[in-house]
């Protein structure tokens, strides 16, 4: 009897594209035949980024504005139905998470060991670039076999979607240094805080403290190893923390105020939340003269393969930052829900249903 992988592929599948603001449809796009260098990836799950909801709500993200109809989504895990026509990848039948990053080169210089650092480095899903970088919120997506990374017997592929962002988080934390033993404080536990706090109790901070402003997100926190929570709104109890590490995931000055007054004299400051473009008030003359190392932190590099590794093997535990699932079929609602912070984490599309190879 034949399987699903001795099937012919359609020419077109389902995919999520964002045609303008407020504008999400279900359209049916063709398959091109792959590259020499790429495999054939049938999507199973699919995270909403903070980035989808922008394109959806505002038509940008950031200074990237939509100038033609684009292909959501990077955060993503699936399995290999045609293997690369170079024979190169993972053969047909795996299960793969994606990296979906291409560094390159540009005006601007940048270090070569730091290629998310590079100006011209294009993402799954972004309209950073024009022709914009098509995601994989589709059925069926042609992946470079560099992107992908085979997932070990036992990393089933819901939690494997949670790898792309919790490699951002990891890389945040790594940017700290060595926590092991150290007082650390996350500000804003939506779904990068509270990967950020499963990174840090893996690497055996002593503390962690986790704020948000919201009961629900801190509720996950906790379910991922946060030792004390605080309301955002409590300043007083953020600021008697003084951490040695702090994690700034919320994305807004006055979390970054409230990293700044939380960290210990001394400490570092990782600011991973990406504030809005221009001038923000925060109190930098505390930094100042507390000493402080402010770090930067963009996206992840190679930290996709330990990420993997920890989860197979048990010591990173992020599921319950999993807090809603829909089928694509139902993605308007997915964004709805998604983008009410109060009341989810990172909420997943299935594409199982999506269609069947004819």
């Amino acid at each position: 009897m034949a399987t699903r992988l001795d099937l012919e592929l359609p020419a077109t599948g389902p995919a999520l594209v964002a045609h303008a603001a407020g504008d999400l449809r279900i359209d049916e796009v063709p398959l091109p035949q792959p590259a020499a260098d790429e495999a054939v990836v049938e999507v199973a799950f699919g995270g909403i980024c903070g980035s989808d909801l922008h394109y959806w709500l505002h038509g940008a993200a950031g200074e990237s504005i939509l100038k033609a109809p684009l292909v959501l989504g990077h955060e993503i895990s699936g399995t290999v139905v045609r293997q690369a026509a170079n024979g190169e990848g993972p053969k047909a039948g795996t299960a793969v998470a994606v990296h979906p990053a291409t560094p390159g080169p540009g005006a601007a210089r940048y270090p070569a060991d730091r290629p998310n650092l590079s100006p011209g480095c294009t993402y799954l899903g972004s309209a950073a670039r024009y022709p914009h970088t098509d995601g994989a919120f589709s059925r069926y997506v042609n992946l470079p076999v560099r992107m992908l990374r085979a997932l070990p017997a036992g990393l089933d592929l819901r939690t494997a979607a949670l790898i792309e962002p919790a490699s951002v988080a990891w890389h945040a934390v790594s940017r700290a240094g060595d926590v092991a033993g150290k007082t650390t404080l996350v500000i804003g536990s939506g779904p990068i805080g509270a990967l950020a706090v499963a990174v840090l109790k893996r690497a055996g901070a002593a503390r962690i403290t986790a704020v948000d402003l919201h009961p629900k997100p801190l509720q996950i926190a906790r379910a991922v190893g946060a030792d004390e929570v605080i309301n955002a709104a409590d300043t007083a109890a953020i600021a008697a923390v003084e951490a040695d590490v702090v994690i700034e995931s919320s994305g807004n000055h006055h979390g970054l105020a409230s990293a700044i007054t939380g960290a210990v004299r001394g400490g570092t400051v990782v600011m991973v939340g990406l504030l809005p473009t221009g001038m923000q008030p925060v109190p930098i003359s505390l930094a100042i003269t507390r000493e402080l190392d402010l770090k930067g932190s963009f996206r992840f590099n190679d930290e996709i393969d330990q990420v993997i590794t920890a989860l197979a093997d048990g010591t990173l535990h992020i599921e319950p930052v999993i807090t809603h699932e829909y089928p694509l079929a139902d993605a308007l609602h997915a964004f709805e829900v998604a983008k009410d912070s109060t009341s989810s984490g990172k909420v997943l599309l299935s594409f199982g249903d999506a269609g069947q190879i004819q």
